[in-house]
């Protein structure tokens, strides 16, 4: 990518392209039937995924042949490789009518190019650099690549020249160029303005006639008399120099007119020098100057800011030196080329280094004298924030992943300790306490238990965990956890707590809300291993605007505020960004599995909270959650139903229809209801219920899971509520009521019930979903 007359460099990159493409489909076309035809055709792959820009190529039937990196984020499939980028045109006729056109092109395998404008999400413009065109008889090849950096340069430099343009054409004198013949080439509005026309009446016109005489070329200076558009005549004096311009001869000329006093002269040409450095200093990118020699020969005021260094401490040092050492090599061969002339202009992304470290976009360009390159100007953009948020973004997606793939595992895993729980429950129905094997049906039940809480984790961590939230007033937890947060520090760690006036209350898990407090003291307790002081502060605070926190954005609210600070080691700042993520642990091996921040800022994201930390080495570190705040209202508080006990009677009668594709949990299930005093008919799939429900007219309950190949629970108790509206619904899930609802009204009736879960539990919501009416 070049700017403004550097588009040669662009055919350039095409051209290497469209020879890696010939070459690709050359090898299609031979079948690639031997190893070294593979071989150069894995080389050819290679070379097009390091192509700057998105590549699709499809068949003429729709099918996908080839597909770099930047063609899977940036492409649709292969039947409709525009449909993501017609989405975002929708309502710009414009671009829509550019989109089809390329279409189009690619349905009669025709080339077709254009540059097409698309708005983002937040009201910006983004520039695409399309291109399609045939490959073969049967295959097309689309490129696309965002052009959105070279397209504002691009702007900014127009907007440039036409300030330059209008600043020339303002001088206080008149400016002319005239060739090897005396024919007027170029002439500013001041000159025209004087002699009573406009430029276009002067350009094209001899010398002799708007002049009165041709200057001696080899004069420097020439007097004069010319004649005005009143016809008064005036003393002026011309001055010129002589050029050759692509081997043609040609003077540059300055017209003053009346003979203007020194000291007139001089403020004249300070005021179009202050006017040059307006348009200087004042341009909305960085820009340098450079001599022949590489070093900086002037430098804006935006670049300044940027680099964070003062004008005198860039002037006269090579602009390598602000070049990351591993860049350094690159980027002097490139300037080095441009000032040779071997290429019209450059376009470097680097690390620059200076009173901090930032990513840069540099646009190369020669400057010309007499003819001949001068030097260099450099256009700087600071692309830093640009390639923070991609980086953000990529760690928000590699989370998500994260937390899907964490989900699935403890879904699966939770169907597996229901079953276990369960049938340990059915054992000692029938071995009691007395019994040789009660002691060891209780370890297995003990211990599936134990793995119940690690899945939480899990589910914590993706955000799917099953919670139980209630109104909870924060002073008062922290006090009732003092006493376990002090034994868990030990002595040499002395605890702080700081409670803020009118808190308000949080709705939150309380258990999860210890587990949060107790893992970020055990972490600050590791961070002190000599003693140190932990400090946990409460507050409350009220954002009027949706503010940044983390890579989250908070929105506006009252929110209670909790901060959790310690004295100890700190983080590095390369680790914070990344202090979050599973598995990701700044302790030694064997010190600690990764899980727990991550468990926490699950936790805490699922509580619709908002945890971010600041840290640095040798400093400690502060942990800053953010929960909405409710004020005390008893109507807020979910109704409690009170749990049997363990002499209350469970038995029941009625049919339930249980649907559940875990044959184990099935088998559990069905042999725990039936023992209860309730007929149980079976089902392993959705489609299977349905066909139950319309053959048999008594069901009084059906329970269902809600995570099942083909049709879901959430689908089945849909059809149910509209078909059957007098069944009892319960649904069963290893993720949380809201994940497990999928959009389902609370208020609809349909009750829940987390995996993993024991026969007791079972059984007593059935009895409570039956003894409520139908």
């Amino acid at each position: 990518m070049a700017i403004l007359d550097t588009g040669d460099l662009v055919l350039a990159m095409i051209g290497a392209a469209a020879v890696a493409l010939t070459a690709t489909f050359a090898l299609v076309r031979r079948g690639i039937n031997d190893h070294a035809a593979a071989g150069q055709a894995t080389i050819l792959a290679a070379a097009l995924e390091s192509e700057l820009r998105a590549c699709l190529i499809t068949t003429s039937t729709g099918g996908e042949l080839y597909r770099n990196s930047l063609g899977r984020r940036l492409l649709g499939p292969a039947t409709a490789p525009l449909a993501p980028l017609m989405e975002r045109a929708a309502g710009d006729d414009r671009a829509l009518g550019d989109l089809e056109r390329l279409e189009a092109a690619a349905m009669v395998g025709a080339p077709r190019k254009a540059e097409i404008s698309l708005t983002t999400a937040d009201g910006g413009r983004e520039w695409f650099a399309m291109e399609v065109r045939p490959a073969s008889r049967t295959a097309v090849v689309w490129f696309v690549e965002d052009v959105s950096a070279r397209r504002a340069i691009e702007e900014t430099l127009r907007r440039e020249n036409e300030w330059l343009a209008d600043f020339i054409d303002f001088l206080p004198i008149g400016v002319y160029c005239a060739d090897s013949d005396g024919i007027i080439r170029t002439a500013n509005h001041r000159l025209a303005e004087w002699l009573g026309g406009t430029p276009s009446e002067l350009i094209g016109h001899s010398l002799e006639d708007v002049l009165g005489l041709t200057p001696d070329p080899e004069a420097e200076r020439v007097e004069l008399r010319l004649m005005g558009r009143g016809g008064e005549v005036f003393q002026a004096m011309l001055a010129h120099s002589v050029f050759d311009e692509g081997g043609e001869i040609r003077t540059r000329s300055v017209v003053v007119r009346d003979m203007v006093p020194e000291h007139q002269w001089e403020r004249a040409m300070r005021t179009a020098e202050r006017r040059f450095r307006w348009l200087f200093d004042d341009a909305p990118v960085g820009i340098a100057l450079i001599d022949p020699d590489g070093t900086i020969g002037a430098c804006n005021l935006a670049l300044q800011a940027m680099m964070g260094i003062d004008h005198d401490g860039m002037i006269g040092r090579a602009l390598a030196d602000y070049i990351a050492a591993e860049q350094q090599g690159l980027a002097a061969e490139q300037l080095n080329r441009v000032l040779s002339g071997s290429l019209p202009g450059a376009h470097l992304d680097v690390r620059l280094k200076g009173r901090r470290d930032l990513i840069a976009q540099l646009f190369v360009s020669p400057t010309h004298e007499d003819g001949a390159i001068s030097g260099l100007i450099v256009h700087f953009i600071d692309a830093t924030e640009q390639r923070n948020l991609e980086v953000q973004f990529a760690q928000s997606q590699k989370m998500q992943a994260m937390g899907q793939l964490a989900g699935g595992v403890a879904h699966d895993f939770n169907n597996l300790l229901t079953a276990m729980i369960g049938f340990c429950d059915l054992l000692l129905q029938r071995h009691g306490a007395g019994d040789p094997s009660f002691a060891d049906i209780m370890q297995v039940r003990q211990n599936a238990n134990r793995a119940a809480s690690l899945v939480r984790q899990l589910l914590a961590f993706s955000r799917r965990q099953a919670l139980q939230p209630r109104l909870l007033n924060v002073t008062d937890a922290l006090a009732e956890l003092s006493t376990l947060l002090r034994r868990l520090l030990g002595e040499t760690i002395d605890l702080k707590l700081v409670h803020g006036r009118q808190l308000g209350l949080v709705r939150v898990d309380p258990g999860q809300f210890d587990q949060v407090i107790i893992n970020l003291a055990v972490n600050a307790r590791d961070a002190m291993p000599g003693g140190g002081v932990l400090t946990i502060r409460t507050n409350t605070i009220t954002v009027d605007q949706p503010v940044q926190r983390g890579p989250e954005l908070m929105p506006a609210g009252q929110y209670v505020l909790i901060e959790v600070s310690d004295s100890g080691t700190g983080i590095a700042r390369d680790n914070l960004s990344r202090i979050f993520e599973p598995f990701f642990s700044t302790k030694e091996v064997g010190a600690g599995t990764g899980l727990g921040l991550s468990t926490v800022y699950g936790i805490v994201r699922q509580t619709d909270g908002f945890i971010v930390v600041d840290s640095e080495l040798g400093q400690g570190a502060t942990f800053a959650i953010y929960l909405p705040r409710f004020e005390a209202d008893p109507a807020q508080e979910p109704k409690k139903i009170a749990a049997a006990s363990d002499s209350a009677d469970l038995t029941g009668s009625g049919t339930i229809l249980l649907v559940e594709d875990e044959d184990a949990v099935r088998m559990f299930g069905t042999r725990a209801l039936k023992n209860k005093g309730y007929k149980v008919i079976e089902a392993r799939s959705g489609e299977q219920a349905l066909a139950v429900l319309r053959s048999e007219q008594g069901i009084d309950v059906l329970i269902s899971d809600v995570v099942m190949p083909g049709m879901d629970g959430v689908t089945l108790a849909k059809l149910v509520r509209m078909e059957r509206p007098t069944i009892r619904l319960i649904l069963i899930s290893g993720y949380s009521e809201d994940v497990a609802r999928n959009g389902i009204d609370p208020d609809a009736g349909i009750h829940f019930l987390p995996k993993p879960f024991s026969l007791k539990q079972l059984a007593e919501t059935v009895k409570q979903v039956m003894s409520t009416p139908a």
